[in-house]
């Protein structure tokens, strides 16, 4: 039980740094800025070993069943992070400016068809392992530069290409003050399960290539 509240917990904060980090890209000027500033949330997610579902995800083809377990207590710990920084976000002083922006940005997700939206939630999915598994073993290395590099980038490119990140959008949503909730139920599904899809598709292939 005690493991169960601190996995909830750790997803809450990541969730909140998340929604720092969306508040952040958009008070950058241009969206390359805002990118490297988003990027800063997953870096202290990792290193406060917070906890965040496509950090975790891609675990699922390599850990024993019982670890699908952590994984939804991380995305539910994730959803009400987001649900709580975005709320706060929304109500400040910069509220309505946040709000315009992020509507935008949820106009354009919720609006896509279902192949669009799980394809790009596939790319993410692909970048966000690279990213915290690449930061993984460079850090086991003590290469503290790669670390950083893998932990930055990957994120960055997921940001300019606006590929789909669900814990991401739901920072978003709740920014927008819940804008077009209506499509969010299915918007979401789709993400999730394609990130979940991309987060396990590298150590899906090593694990294949293992074999032959």
């Amino acid at each position: 039980m005690r493991r169960n509240v601190s996995v909830f917990v750790n997803g809450i904060m990541a969730g909140v740094l998340l929604a720092i980090g969306c508040a952040a890209s958009m008070c950058a000027e241009s969206k390359a800025l805002g990118a490297f500033l988003f990027s800063l949330g997953l870096f202290a997610i990792i290193t406060f070993d917070f906890g965040l579902y496509t950090g975790k995800a891609g675990y699922m083809a390599l850990k024993p069943p019982l670890y699908i377990k952590e994984v939804i207590l991380t995305f539910f710990g994730n959803a009400t992070g987001t649900a709580i920084g975005g709320t706060l976000l929304h109500v400040t002083r910069f509220g309505n400016s946040f709000a315009i922006k992020a509507s935008e940005i949820i106009d354009v997700k919720f609006s896509d068809n279902l192949i669009s939206i799980f394809a790009l939630a596939v790319f993410c999915g692909i970048l966000m392992f690279a990213a915290v598994d690449g930061n993984r073993k460079c850090r086991e290395k003590r290469n503290y530069a790669g670390a950083l590099f893998s932990a930055v980038v990957p994120v960055m490119v997921f940001i300019v290409c606006s590929f789909n990140h669900c814990v991401a959008d739901m920072a978003y949503f709740f920014i927008s003050g819940c804008s077009h909730a209506a499509e969010a139920p299915v918007y979401f599904l789709m993400a999730v399960i394609g990130n979940a899809v991309g987060c396990m598709a590298i150590p899906v292939m090593k694990k294949l290539a293992a074999k032959k």
